[in-house]
Protein backbone atom coordinates (compact mmCIF):
# COMPACT_ATOMS: atom_id res chain seq x y z
CA UNK A 1 0.00 0.00 0.00
CA UNK A 2 1.47 3.32 -1.04
CA UNK A 3 1.02 6.75 0.48
CA UNK A 4 -1.04 7.75 -2.57
CA UNK A 5 -3.81 5.13 -2.11
CA UNK A 6 -5.87 7.53 0.02
CA UNK A 7 -5.36 10.49 -2.37
CA UNK A 8 -8.63 12.45 -2.83
CA UNK A 9 -10.42 12.42 -6.19
CA UNK A 10 -9.75 16.15 -6.58
CA UNK A 11 -6.03 15.35 -6.89
CA UNK A 12 -6.58 12.80 -9.62
CA UNK A 13 -6.99 9.72 -7.46
CA UNK A 14 -9.87 7.33 -8.09
CA UNK A 15 -12.26 7.00 -5.18
CA UNK A 16 -14.47 3.94 -5.37
CA UNK A 17 -17.61 3.71 -3.26
CA UNK A 18 -17.40 1.50 -0.21
CA UNK A 19 -18.45 -2.09 -0.88
CA UNK A 20 -21.44 -1.74 1.48
CA UNK A 21 -22.91 1.02 -0.69
CA UNK A 22 -22.78 -1.15 -3.81
CA UNK A 23 -24.61 -3.93 -2.02
CA UNK A 24 -27.20 -1.50 -0.60
CA UNK A 25 -27.74 0.00 -4.05
CA UNK A 26 -28.14 -3.42 -5.63
CA UNK A 27 -30.63 -4.48 -2.96
CA UNK A 28 -32.53 -1.20 -3.32
CA UNK A 29 -32.69 -1.61 -7.09
CA UNK A 30 -33.88 -5.19 -6.73
CA UNK A 31 -36.61 -4.07 -4.32
CA UNK A 32 -37.67 -1.29 -6.69
CA UNK A 33 -37.86 -3.75 -9.58
CA UNK A 34 -40.08 -6.03 -7.49
CA UNK A 35 -42.34 -3.08 -6.62
CA UNK A 36 -42.54 -2.06 -10.28
CA UNK A 37 -43.41 -5.61 -11.34
CA UNK A 38 -46.10 -5.82 -8.64
CA UNK A 39 -47.52 -2.45 -9.71
CA UNK A 40 -47.60 -3.56 -13.34
CA UNK A 41 -49.48 -6.71 -12.36
CA UNK A 42 -51.94 -4.61 -10.34
CA UNK A 43 -52.49 -2.38 -13.37
CA UNK A 44 -53.08 -5.43 -15.58
CA UNK A 45 -55.66 -6.70 -13.10
CA UNK A 46 -57.40 -3.32 -12.98
CA UNK A 47 -57.39 -3.08 -16.78
CA UNK A 48 -58.95 -6.53 -17.09
CA UNK A 49 -61.67 -5.51 -14.62
CA UNK A 50 -62.32 -2.25 -16.48
CA UNK A 51 -62.65 -4.15 -19.76
CA UNK A 52 -65.03 -6.62 -18.12
CA UNK A 53 -67.18 -3.83 -16.71
CA UNK A 54 -67.15 -2.04 -20.09
CA UNK A 55 -68.47 -5.19 -21.79
CA UNK A 56 -71.22 -5.43 -19.18
CA UNK A 57 -72.12 -1.75 -19.68
CA UNK A 58 -72.25 -2.24 -23.46
CA UNK A 59 -74.53 -5.26 -23.02
CA UNK A 60 -76.86 -3.36 -20.67
CA UNK A 61 -76.90 -0.35 -23.00
CA UNK A 62 -77.91 -2.59 -25.87
CA UNK A 63 -80.65 -4.14 -23.73
CA UNK A 64 -81.90 -0.68 -22.77
CA UNK A 65 -82.03 0.36 -26.42
CA UNK A 66 -84.05 -2.75 -27.25
CA UNK A 67 -86.47 -2.06 -24.42
CA UNK A 68 -86.81 1.57 -25.50
CA UNK A 69 -87.70 0.50 -29.05
CA UNK A 70 -90.28 -1.93 -27.62
CA UNK A 71 -91.81 0.84 -25.48
CA UNK A 72 -91.86 3.23 -28.44
CA UNK A 73 -93.61 0.62 -30.62
CA UNK A 74 -96.18 -0.07 -27.93
CA UNK A 75 -96.80 3.66 -27.54
CA UNK A 76 -97.36 4.04 -31.31
CA UNK A 77 -99.69 1.04 -31.35
CA UNK A 78 -101.70 2.42 -28.41
CA UNK A 79 -101.98 5.80 -30.12
CA UNK A 80 -103.26 4.15 -33.31
CA UNK A 81 -105.95 2.25 -31.42
CA UNK A 82 -107.26 5.43 -29.80
CA UNK A 83 -107.78 7.23 -33.07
Amino acid sequence: MSAFDDEPAAWGGVVSPPQGDIIKDALRKEELLKEIAASQQDLRTILARVQSVQKEVDKLTSGNETLQMYIDNLTVQMAKRRT
